[in-house]
């Protein structure tokens, strides 16, 4: 999923003076420090500061992965999940390491579809009983 027309309404807010550069800029710090590490640059300048160039941060999530979920991951990383888990769902997020302006930039699934023929584990959990 593509969110770039919610991205390009927040813009025109800040640029229009109806959205503060404080509300857009608000990275925090686990987010900037994942950009640091584990964030790609690419060659797309910040729409708000437009000093810096953009850093892709991706993160994973899926019941398979188990404890890797929620993690930061770098695109070749990406590659040798793609081929060894289920499915499981990545979210690309654009940040600016030096305004901390952070946007969700899109989302979408890898891995293999899990076998149908193949038992999954039962669940610990059971649904709450009134």
């Amino acid at each position: 999923m593509d969110y770039s027309l919610q991205r390009r309404a927040v813009l025109a807010g800040v640029y229009a003076g109806r959205t503060g550069v404080s509300e857009v800029c608000d990275a925090s710090p686990y987010l900037s420090r994942a950009a640091r590490y584990h964030g790609e640059q690419t060659d797309v300048a910040c729409p708000v500061c437009r000093r810096e160039r953009l850093t892709r941060v991706n993160y994973v999530y899926g019941d398979a992965l188990g404890p890797a979920a929620g993690q930061a991951k770098t695109q070749a990383e990406l590659a040798r999940m793609d081929a060894a888990q289920e499915e499981f769902t990545v979210y690309a997020v654009e940040v600016c390491r030096g305004c901390g302006w952070n946007h969700l930039d899109c989302s979408y699934v890898l891995g293999a579809e899990p076998d149908p023929g193949r038992q999954r584990r039962r669940s610990r959990r059971r649904a709450a009983t009134e």
